[in-house]
């Protein structure tokens, strides 16, 4: 007999005397069976919460203050653990499950709001795939109390596993009650006839979402679980669905009845076709806003200089410290994400087909398209959603073909700078290019300052330089070229008691600021930029500014979106919510990227 062979057999031998010393356990300790059963669904609650919340007195406040909440938890936890004892056969089982699930949830609100003071919610689970990425953002740390909260969890499913708890119902009887469990669980996510009253009666906080602060101020009364699965049914049931009014007529009525080609317009225009270049840059945000804070213009020299030779004017992006691709989304399309509903990430939104995006518009007036980010290519899946987006050329952080250089963890603005300047070098046609940068992501914790937004400032005056000696680079180039710049969001700061907004005083009442974003346009030929709006406009109508600036024919859609800014020139539920929804814009967005593409 091998050795190998005799491993195998003490080793089913040490499982099947386990097995028997289990049996056993469940007949002698009924009791303790009955309260480890029992008692679960409270246990996970408590750890849950206790976890995210860190100190046991804030659980006390907790369940002190909103008990009706606590309760709430308690019967959910309940029917879940329910459905999976009677569905799994094996308690233990379901023991390990739901433990898994709600500690591990927990720990990931527990890291998520400690990064960028946003609560985790369900739709954030589509990052999953991104957990490489995600991890550089992240403020782990693993700490003394959060190893002693997963060593009380494992402990629970050991004894569960070692005592050994056992459903007697036979399987045929177990199904049905374990389903209606489930049922009763999903029906609170999918049926808002049935989870309103519920919610109502344990008065957990329906208040709707608008923006980040508002969840954050709904966490406080819901606290973790119950916040969790609230805004979950809250988002399921405000699903995009197809506009009322939507089909040819009612485009046709929005666009108008004459329809212009754009190469009809081009013929007729005269367009000198300069290269464009739009920098979405990450985190970019201009403090001097706050008179409080007595930030330097040394930070922001170059932009200054920038502004001086061109123009520097002031938008509404449509997110707060994350959720990048939302302004993305806007500046590539052209269009808002108020009209799909606000979702995190409206690029998984889009049907599987070539879409009408800004990149398609210019490779139609003869330009060739570039599309850089210096970072993973399937972060938010932008290489297999945007090559439907019509660009030539994409380029990611394993794509560059110019020397590469870092600042911190993520590459240099300049290098991306470099890049496009190596681009329209190589380029027989005039460029346009969109690229969004990743220098200015968090953590913040890096450089030579405890303080986060000092070294934030410090970062930011690393673009600032490499800006300016872009577009010096610029003005040798004997081809027309016109840059514009924006931040895609303020940044996201740690959620402690040295967070810059909390100094602040930003809540949901006073939080328009920081969705308030200043952007520069310049030129290397001495573009007229005195035309340009004096007042606020939201991000999705810069495409159309561009367009206008430049010369550029004009379709008949764009022609209806100019025309569109004129009379509602901010349209973002982040900004602000009393904003009524708009049944033209709604209309044009869902044809353009979900429907039939009929103003196409």
């Amino acid at each position: 007999m091998t050795s190998l062979r005799r491993a195998y057999l003490k080793f089913t031998e040490f499982i099947r005397n386990t097995n028997e010393i289990r049996d056993k356990n469940s007949r002698k300790y009924t009791m303790t069976c009955f309260f480890l059963t029992l008692l679960f669904p409270v246990f996970i609650v408590m750890m849950a919460e206790l976890n995210q919340g860190k100190y046991p007195s804030r659980l006390v406040m907790f369940i002190a203050n909103k008990p009706m909440v606590f309760v709430f938890d308690i019967i959910v936890a309940s029917a879940i653990f329910a459905a999976l004892c009677l569905l799994f056969r094996k308690v233990w089982r379901a023991v390990a499950i739901q433990s898994i699930v709600y500690f591990m949830l927990s720990v990931t609100e527990l890291f998520k709001f400690g990064t960028n003071g946003n609560h985790l919610i369900m739709t954030d689970m589509k990052l999953i795939k991104s957990v490489k990425s995600l991890t550089s953002f992240a403020y782990i740390k693993i700490t003394p109390r959060l190893v002693i909260y997963t060593l009380i969890v494992l402990a629970y499913i050991g004894a569960a596993f070692w005592f050994n708890p056992k459903i007697k119902a036979s399987i045929k009887k177990s199904i049905a009650p374990g389903i209606a469990c489930a049922a009763s669980v999903f029906s609170m996510f999918f049926i808002s006839a049935f989870s309103s009253p519920v919610y109502s009666f344990f008065k957990v906080d329906t208040t709707a979402a608008d923006n980040v602060f508002i969840l954050n101020e709904k966490f406080e009364n819901n606290s973790f679980l119950a916040f969790f699965m609230q805004t979950a049914s809250e988002n399921l049931a405000n699903k995009l669905e197809i506009p009322e009014n939507y089909g040819e007529e009612a485009i046709e009525n929005y666009l108008g009845d004459e329809y212009v080609d754009v190469e009809e317009a081009e013929e007729s225009a005269d367009f000198k076709k300069p290269n464009v270049i739009v920098v979405m840059s990450e985190a970019l945000a201009d403090f001097r806003a706050f008179d409080e804070l007595n930030v330097s213009d040394e930070y922001y020299k170059g932009f200054d200089k920038i502004a001086a030779e061109g123009y520097r004017g002031q938008l509404i992006v449509p997110t707060f410290a994350s959720f990048t691709v939302r302004t993305e989304f806007e500046l590539l399309f052209g269009l808002p994400v108020k009209s799909l509903n606000d979702p995190n990430m409206p690029q998984r939104m889009l049907a599987e087909r070539d879409q009408p995006s800004m990149a398609r518009y210019y490779k139609s007036l003869g330009y060739n398209t570039a599309y850089v980010h210096p970072f993973l290519s399937s972060f938010y899946s932008r290489k297999r959603v945007y090559g439907t987006f019509g660009f030539d050329q994409m380029i990611f952080e394993d794509d560059f073909t110019v020397p590469v250089e870092y600042k911190g963890s993520y590459i240099k603005d300049k290098t991306v700078f470099d890049q496009i300047e190596k681009l329209i070098d190589e380029s027989d046609e005039p460029l346009y290019v969109h690229t969004t940068t990743m220098q200015n992501h968090q953590p913040y914790t890096d450089g030579p300052s405890s303080n986060e937004l000092d070294n934030y400032l410090s970062n930011i005056k690393v673009t600032s330089d490499a800006l300016e000696a872009f577009t010096a680079h610029l003005k040798e180039l004997d081809e027309p070229t016109l840059v514009f710049m924006v931040g895609d969001h303020f940044p996201s700061f740690k959620n402690d008691s040295d967070n810059v907004y909390e100094q602040l005083g930003i809540n949901s009442s006073t939080c328009g600021r920081v969705f308030e974003q200043n952007y520069f346009i310049w030129s290397n030929y001495g573009e007229d930029f005195s035309d340009l709006p004096k007042e606020k406009f939201s991000a999705f109508y810069v495409p159309y500014v561009i367009l206008d600036t430049i010369g550029a024919p004009k379709d008949t859609f764009v022609n209806a979106m100019t025309d569109k800014m004129k009379s509602l020139p901010v349209y973002s539920t982040q900004y602000d919510s009393s904003i009524a929804n708009d049944s033209e814009l709604d209309v044009l967005t869902y044809d353009r990227v979900i429907g039939e593409n009929i103003s196409g």
